[in-house]
């Protein structure tokens, strides 16, 4: 019996669905950078763009992600005067790199950067 030949009652008319499986489905990296200040996190970009462009890759980014707020308050006294208080603020920048068909030379460049402290680097193959 075929899907079309077979009827249940109270079952939704598509409860198939026919998934399509790609075999060639290209390698990636993915590539996360945090950092507190902006201008390092777009140096460290422009860095890491230009490297893995001489190797031969395709590259999808900078794309910047959301930046997180990190707000804080504290007193300025230490017991009586609450109306006295002070507010800081702590942002982390973030930015997605995709690394489309990477070769054996886009891998050794990215592990062979130089990239400035306070740059947290997280890399994944896709």
């Amino acid at each position: 019996m075929t899907e079309t030949n077979v009827k249940q009652k109270g079952a939704p008319k598509a409860a198939v669905k026919p998934v399509k499986i790609e075999k060639d489905e290209k390698l990636r990296i993915r590539i996360k950078l945090k950092a507190y200040d902006h201008k390092i996190i777009d140096q460290s970009v422009a860095s890491i763009i230009d490297a893995v462009l001489r190797s031969g890759a395709f590259v999808k980014g900078p794309i910047p992600l959301p930046t997180e707020k990190h707000k804080y308050t504290v007193l300025k006294s230490t017991f009586v005067h609450k109306d006295s208080r002070d507010q800081y603020e702590m942002r982390i920048h973030k930015r997605l790199i995709d690394i489309v068909e990477p070769t054996a030379k886009t891998t050794e460049v990215l592990t062979n950067l130089n990239l400035p402290a306070g740059v947290d680097l997280e890399i994944k193959m896709l």
